[in-house]
């Protein structure tokens, strides 16, 4: 058979020998030992690790960069909200656009196959968010699959208007109904918020993501939505096509009160996306001592069936003011917070960053390095699988959908010059990745 890529010496697992990797009409069509093919083109992986392309689940495109714009003073949940307000109402197509390059091509480079991106709809930007987003899904359509959330941050029912919007934003091709029902006014808007957004869902037959109980407490009933959320999935059918980011006050409950919840989240099949660089940040401001991490409780969940994956969420902006879209990074940082250190703990995390983030966006049964699967994939510039996030490497070659859309080309070559004198070493060290072109 004649491929359209041949990877051969690749290692997929661990445990296993390396093998070869057949890739025709993007797909994966064959994986084993010694590929007897001709291909178009031929990676030589040269014994290093390949891993599935990476899944950013929930990232806010549009918001990026803002960090230098009018920087924030205190750092709080409530400051960001304010200030990002303010810049959103300044919010330009073309530079909406080119700061949404810059994300989608660092993502790119970083071996990101997939993203979940998560525009703002309110009476503020009103809809520039989305319809930047639809021109670059078909700017970047070769280099990833970029899906569309109708996101209200403002809320719904204290902003009139904004469901028309998001209406709107379906109209023009949004993918997802989101939603925001912290950011209301009482316990009784947040449930009609909620209610509304499946509402939506279902007329457009769409999934749901909703940003949720961002809080390090879940006294105040607009940040303990989660278990409203999973019975109402449950009575809607609404079964595995619910996702949730955030999720923080669920770390402030005692273990008997969060296992009820974490038992309704399981039966409903919602994904928790948790955002480590966002909510390390954020989170924990008013404490003394002892400063909590902020996160939702990843191993409960974990451990309770709950289906966890991670994201970047925000680069550089008020809400998160570091990042480079790199998932390798926020999952080194979330095994750190977690204390994910043994072996199966690594692999876990990388796993909530590939199969599970996947399975959070919808796009889990095409996913994945086997036979019949869609050709995205990433080669990492290191020997193991296993050693992903301790060494962070290099992405040597990313490819999606079987064509190559990342190489990057090492060389590092140390002088060392006498009886290992420090003053005396040159070191000279190259990484080069070029991305493959957009239109091409």
């Amino acid at each position: 058979m004649e491929m359209d890529l041949l990877i051969r010496n690749v290692c997929v697992w661990d445990d296993k020998p390396l093998v070869d990797i057949g890739i025709k009409d993007g797909k994966i069509v064959a994986l084993e030992e010694g590929i007897d093919a001709t291909a178009t083109e031929t990676i030589d992986a040269e014994g290093r690790a390949a891993i599935p392309g990476l899944v950013e689940p929930h990232l806010h495109l549009e918001k990026a960069f803002l960090h230098r714009r009018m920087p924030p003073v205190l750092g709080t949940l409530d400051e960001a909200i304010r200030v990002t307000g303010i810049l959103k109402g300044k919010q330009e197509r073309q530079d909406v656009l080119q700061r949404s390059r810059q994300v989608l091509d660092m993502a790119v480079s970083n071996g990101t196959t997939a993203i979940r991106a998560h525009p703002d709809v309110d009476l503020i930007q009103g809809l520039i968010g989305v319809e930047t987003l639809r021109e670059l899904q078909d700017e970047y359509k070769c280099l990833l699959d970029i899906q569309i959330v109708a996101f209200p941050q403002e809320g719904i029912i204290k902003s009139p208007g904004t469901y028309e919007l998001m209406e709107q934003s379906m109209a023009l091709g949004a993918d997802v109904v989101g939603g925001c029902p912290y950011n209301e006014l009482s316990w009784d808007d947040t449930k009609r918020h909620i209610d509304m957004v499946f509402e939506m869902a279902q007329k457009h037959d769409a999934p749901i993501d909703m940003h949720a109980d961002f809080s390090d407490e879940a006294t105040d009933l607009r940040f303990a939505s989660a278990a409203y959320i999973a019975q109402k999935t449950i009575d809607t059918g609404y079964n595995g096509r619910v996702s949730l980011g955030h999720v923080t006050s669920l770390g402030a409950l005692d273990p008997d009160e969060l296992k009820p919840v974490i038992e309704l989240l399981r039966q409903a099949d919602i994904s928790i996306v948790t955002l480590p660089a966002t909510d390390l940040y954020l989170g924990g401001r008013n404490d003394k001592k002892n400063r909590r991490r902020g996160v939702t409780p990843v191993r409960a969940l974990s451990e309770g069936g709950v289906n966890v994956a991670y994201s970047s969420n925000n680069i550089r902006n008020a809400f998160t003011p570091f990042g480079k879209a790199d998932m390798l990074v926020i999952g080194n940082l979330l095994a750190h917070v977690l204390s994910y250190g043994t072996p199966a703990h690594q692999a876990a995390i990388l796993d909530m960053g590939t199969v599970n983030a996947a399975r959070a966006i919808g796009i889990g049964d095409d996913y994945g390095i086997a036979v019949g699967r869609q050709a995205d994939l990433v080669i990492l510039d290191t020997m193991r699988v296993a050693d992903a996030l301790l060494d962070m490497p290099s992405r040597s070659w990313v490819v999606k959908r079987g064509r190559i859309t990342v190489v990057t080309e090492h060389k590092c070559t140390i002088h060392r010059h006498g009886c290992g004198c420090q003053d005396a070493d040159a070191h000279d060290a190259k990484k080069s990745p070029a991305v493959a072109g957009k239109h091409a």
